[in-house]
């Protein structure tokens, strides 16, 4: 059996939580003994992140123009790659590349999983380029796949708008390794931004607006004159937002408590995890934060907003689920709150004693059943 994983992005620092899932999926289904290729576009790591994919096989094309992220064709890598494919799993929506393989993938006849991510609502910038891909090629691109994949159980509903029946979507969670992130030096983090034994509060993610460090910046700004042995780090990419941000903690005389420090992996990483006393997800749309799974992984509390679909991490004693609202957060910023959750989640390992994947197991076993039933793709209209 030969699987296709296409996702524009491997690049953990470009494409965030949906390089990490097209990651660890490509990881466990190898484990499954699948032959396994990933289709992306050759931006910043993905090499790199690639040669970790033992025993799987990377093919970065390379791409024309960063901005609308448009891969180059010039060679019949992609042709290539889907005729060799038994099952294709397109990852995100709204991309050009998962437009071509559709496209190609339809002509040879070949069976397509479609897996958004969280992306099929129409939500922010870009909303009428979003319409006129949907009308041209999106739409049927959703709704003539062989099988439909959710993250989590409320991102099905989404579907419906796309002509799909929710009952019929599959929900395959978000995972992480938890032993790659059981042990690291947390003195290394701190040594790195030169706040000795400071506490502080972590984001882990891209400075995009859909993500929220805005939000989370204004709550801090609440809660510093209450809490002031507490600093705030933002461990991100810039895509906009850094000068603003710096801005704002600077008319609020904060810029010595809070730290922009760039993208962060690796054992960079679970390092900034292990040093930090709690960890936001602020984010404004997100389907099962993989930053939250991170953190817990690293027994840390986490403050998530009720937009990243992961109310779950409440109601496992994991932390704090709050609306998407400054004053909110603060609020879940409660001090005495994490250390209460850091206690019960202490208690809960100890108990258990569970290692292995959260998540990336039962994505294998989807992936190959799916195979297994050899996904028969029905004849479709032409869009």
């Amino acid at each position: 059996m030969r699987f296709l994983n296409v996702n524009t992005f491997l690049d953990p620092e470009s494409g965030g939580g949906t390089a990490e899932r097209t990651f660890q999926l490509s990881r466990a289904v190898i484990g499954e003994g699948v032959a396994t290729t990933v289709l992306c576009l050759d931006i910043g790591r993905t090499m790199e992140r690639g040669a970790a994919l033992a025993g799987g096989n990377v093919i970065a094309l390379p791409c024309m123009q960063q901005r609308f992220l448009i891969p180059d064709l010039r060679g019949d890598e992609l042709e290539q790659a889907v005729h060799n494919a038994d099952v294709i799993q397109l990852t995100n929506h709204w991309t050009l590349l998962n437009a071509l393989v559709y496209r190609v993938a339809r002509r040879m006849h070949k069976p397509w999983i479609v897996c958004p991510a969280g992306a099929l609502g129409l939500f922010g910038r870009s909303r009428t380029k979003k319409r006129v891909y949907n009308s041209v090629v999106g739409r049927s691109l959703v709704r003539t796949a062989a099988a439909h994949v959710a993250i989590t159980r409320a991102e099905r509903e989404q579907f419906a708008a796309y002509g799909v029946d929710p009952r019929g979507v599959h929900v395959v969670p978000n995972g992480v390794t938890i032993d790659e992130y059981a042990n690291a030096d947390a003195s290394r983090f701190r040594s790195k931004l030169g706040m000795s034994d400071a506490r502080f509060v972590l984001f882990m993610g891209r400075l995009n607006p859909i993500k929220g460090p805005d939000i989370l910046l204004e709550a801090f700004c609440r809660v510093a004159s209450a809490f002031l042995k507490y600093h705030l780090v933002f461990a991100g990419a810039d895509e906009g937002m850094a000068r603003g941000l710096q801005r704002r903690a600077a008319e609020e005389g904060l810029s010595d408590r809070v730290h922009l420090v760039g993208y962060v992996g690796g054992t960079d990483k679970v390092s900034a995890y292990h040093a930090a006393d709690v960890v936001v997800v602020p984010s404004r749309q997100e389907a099962m934060s993989i930053v939250a799974l991170e953190a817990g992984a690293c027994k840390k509390p986490v403050v998530v907003t009720d937009a990243c679909g992961f109310d779950e991490a409440e109601a496992c004693s994991g932390g704090k689920v709050v609306p998407v609202d400054a004053q909110a957060i603060a609020q879940g910023l409660y001090v005495p709150h994490w250390r209460k959750v850091s206690r019960q989640r202490a208690s809960r390992s100890k108990s258990s004693g569970k290692q292995g994947a959260l998540g990336s197991g039962a994505s294998a076993r989807f992936m190959t059943g799916a195979v297994d039933q050899r996904l028969k793709l029905e004849a479709s209209p032409d869009v």
